[in-house]
């Protein structure tokens, strides 16, 4: 094949430059301040907003090698972690100016990649240090929050300080299988299995208000730790954020945590496992979703008290965005709510407090649909499966079968892992069968476990085992009682009874932030199940990115041994020892220059300072401080426990009487450090770029020509 090459590993290295290019337009999405990014699809005018690096990367073009491993980089991170990316985008860039320099100064590619390698190494180990285990995050959160009465009441309560009054008091999401009158707060209970979720799920109507609940065995007769109106209320209302992982203000807590207490033996003085508290500390700021995590948290920990877990299951959470309601209509939802059509809607009003017998289709319900594996015979064009001449048409026959088969089970609801046929569609309406397309695994699992029914791949699989019962629909209803009807489609919920799956359902009057939405959810959602499964936090606020600051500085400022035995040992490569020695320090500092550039951003977008300038200042003093006090991991935990970690004492210290803390991933963080520099390292050690197929013919005319060496 004809092509086109170019030398990459020039001084200037084309591919670092690229990365640089890219990763600078994400630089405004680290910190709990972000700068949204609107993005125009020009083929058809649509914007929608973006607000994190997954979004953007997807959102450019990229067109050069170094963007797609880029793409590849920050898709992987968001696979595994769903947090992380944006620390992973500006390292990217921050390390790739900081090579080039290097590469400028003559600084060998070896050297370069075997002391930044071991550098980060030496990072990853010395920030174990700040490691706090999470039951003593809960056992802290808990008891800095619980009233002096609290340990005889055994119940959470609200803070003093909460902004909630008691007209602002909320309303539950109701369950399906509840009667037709509104909950109070107040009022919740379970019965064995069947709890009444719909007493203890919350809307975050009351914008930045609290709400504790008090959830109870019937028979209980221990009293209430919330009495009258069950809330505390303050006058003095402060809306400020103060949870931000890089930089969070000392004070009494404005936003005190939705929970709910349990039944039984807990090493927490609020009995509310931590969760409610710990999803607050890793919120970073986002204050309505984190309201609705907590209801979801309380929900899943009475749940599975009995089997004494702690962890928060991602797989009984599903999404359902609407458009048209005020963000403030956010709730959570027992069962699987989801849009469906207006004509399947009416399906639904026939159904109303009925037993519907359930199907599950884990597939497409089409007639082409050929399940994964699936091989038709080689050199075989069929022509018809089935030959019916009578019957007319194939699809014809196909959506008579498939019609036939859901009468014979006497079926009322379908749920279909994949698309369905539409004239399918249309006859299911017409006999009065509501099909549901488009449904995840993990609901049509939960619906499985719940209901008896087996999901079959094709219909002509089904058996009566395979038909489970006891499912219920009606159309969703906002918390004011109203169903909503939002033109071309309608919201709708399915349920059974037991059932542990949960919908997180996210309004919002602007189509743009839907996804915005969705993906702050779930960001919240894994950094809460991500600590939980480590079983440690880092201490928020900037400690971490300081310590290794400090730590790679003090390795850049250590004498270079003679090129002895010991020198070589320290290296993968013995040969390599006596020229990587000598560009120790220049290539560390380098290093370090990725942090000290991430924290002097996120000063600048918290407004923390004036200029990078002035951030890069104030992070000087702060590792000189550390490294004059002898200890600096000592000196960064002080400044975290005091609620000052690179504040700068600039007034934003309130009350010195109770921090309040923020914290981040272990895995997710130190995970993205490692992916970036291994990216950044990758592209470093390409030398050529080598160009085929047609767009050879477009760089010969090209101003880029005489870069090429054309083959």
């Amino acid at each position: 094949l004809p092509m086109a090459f170019r030398d990459v590993n020039a001084r200037r290295h084309i591919g670092l430059q690229q990365l640089s290019s890219l990763a600078s337009t994400g630089r405004t999405f680290l910190g709990p301040i972000k700068s949204h990014k609107f993005i125009v699809d020009e083929s058809t005018n649509q914007s929608t907003l973006i607000c994190s690096a997954v979004r953007l990367i997807e959102s450019l073009d990229l067109t050069t090698a170094a963007g797609q491993l880029l793409n590849e980089t920050i898709q992987a991170q968001n696979k595994e972690f769903k947090t992380g990316m944006s620390t992973l985008l500006f390292l990217v860039g921050a390390w790739s100016n900081a090579v080039v320099e290097c590469l400028q100064q003559n600084v060998p590619v070896p050297a370069i990649v075997s002391l930044m390698s071991q550098g980060l190494s030496s990072c990853c180990e010395r920030v174990q240090c700040l490691h706090i285990s999470i039951h003593d995050v809960k056992k802290e959160l808990c008891s800095s929050r619980v009233q002096p009465n609290a340990f005889k009441s055994k119940a959470c309560q609200v803070d003093c300080d909460s902004p909630l009054n008691p007209r602002d008091l909320l309303y539950f999401q109701k369950d399906i299988f509840a009667p037709e009158e509104v909950i109070p707060i107040n009022s919740c209970s379970h019965q064995g299995d069947d709890w009444n979720f719909n007493k203890c799920l919350v809307s975050p109507l009351a914008g930045f208000g609290s709400v504790a609940s008090h959830v109870r065995p019937v028979g209980d007769k221990s009293s209430s730790a919330i009495s009258g109106s069950g809330v505390v209320a303050s006058s003095h209302i402060k809306h400020k954020l103060t949870h931000s992982r890089h930089f969070t203000t000392l004070g009494k807590s404005h936003f005190s945590s939705q929970q709910a207490s349990f039944k039984g033996p807990s090493a927490d003085p609020c009995e509310c496992y931590g969760l409610g508290h710990l999803a607050m500390a890793l919120s970073h700021g986002n204050l309505t979703d984190v309201k609705l995590l907590q209801s979801i948290a309380a929900y899943q920990q009475e749940r599975a008290e009995h089997r004494g877990s702690s962890q928060l299951n991602t797989t009984e959470i599903v999404t359902c965005s609407l458009l048209g309601l005020p963000e403030s209509y956010s709730c959570v939802s027992p069962g699987f709510v989801t849009l469906v059509s207006p004509e399947q809607a009416r399906v639904i009003k026939h159904f109303e407090d009925k037993q519907l017998r359930i199907l599950l289709v884990d597939g497409d319900l089409t007639e082409q649909y050929r399940h994964l594996g699936f091989n038709r015979p080689c050199n075989v064009r069929t022509i018809l499966e089935h030959p019916h001449l009578q019957a007319g048409r194939t699809g014809d026959t196909w959506l008579s079968r498939m019609s036939d088969i859901l009468v014979s089970f006497e079926a009322n609801l379908v749920l279909v892992k994949g698309n369905v046929c539409e004239n399918l569609m249309d006859r299911c309406i017409a006999s009065r069968i509501l099909v549901i397309g488009s449904v995840p695994w993990n609901v049509l699992c939960a619906f499985g476990e719940a209901t008896g029914a087996q999901p079959v791949t094709y219909l002509t699989q089904l058996k009566t085992s395979c038909v489970g019962g006891g499912a219920q629909t009606e159309l969703w209803k906002a918390s004011d009682g109203r169903a909503m009807d939002l033109r071309e489609l309608v919201p709708v919920r399915v349920s059974v009874r037991g059932i542990p799956l949960l919908t997180a359902v996210l309004t919002t009057a602007v189509a743009s932030k839907v996804q915005l939405l969705e993906d702050q959810f779930w960001t919240l959602v894994y950094r809460l199940h991500h600590a939980l499964n480590d079983g440690k936090v880092f201490p928020g606020g900037g400690a971490v990115e300081l310590l290794c600051l400090s730590h790679v500085q003090a390795l850049a400022e250590q004498p270079v041994p003679p090129a002895n035995e010991k020198a070589g040992k320290e290296l993968p490569s013995p040969w390599l020892a006596a020229p990587v020695a000598q560009y120790k320090s220049l290539v560390l500092q380098a290093l370090a220059s990725g942090w000290k550039g991430y924290l002097s951003v996120v000063m600048c977008n918290t407004a923390k300072a004036p200029s990078e300038l002035e951030a890069c200042a104030l992070v000087d003093h702060h590792l000189k401080e550390a490294a004059d006090s002898g200890s600096p991991s000592a000196y960064i935990l002080e400044l975290f426990r005091g609620g000052d970690v690179l504040g700068g004492g600039s007034g934003a210290l309130v009350d010195h009487d109770e921090s309040l803390r923020v914290y981040d991933n272990v895995a997710a963080k130190t995970e993205a450090w490692r992916r970036a520099l291994d990216l950044v390292l990758l592209v470093l050690q390409t030398d050529a770029e080598i160009i085929t197929g047609p767009k050879r013919n477009q760089l010969l005319n090209s101003p880029l020509s005489s870069e090429f060496m054309f083959l």
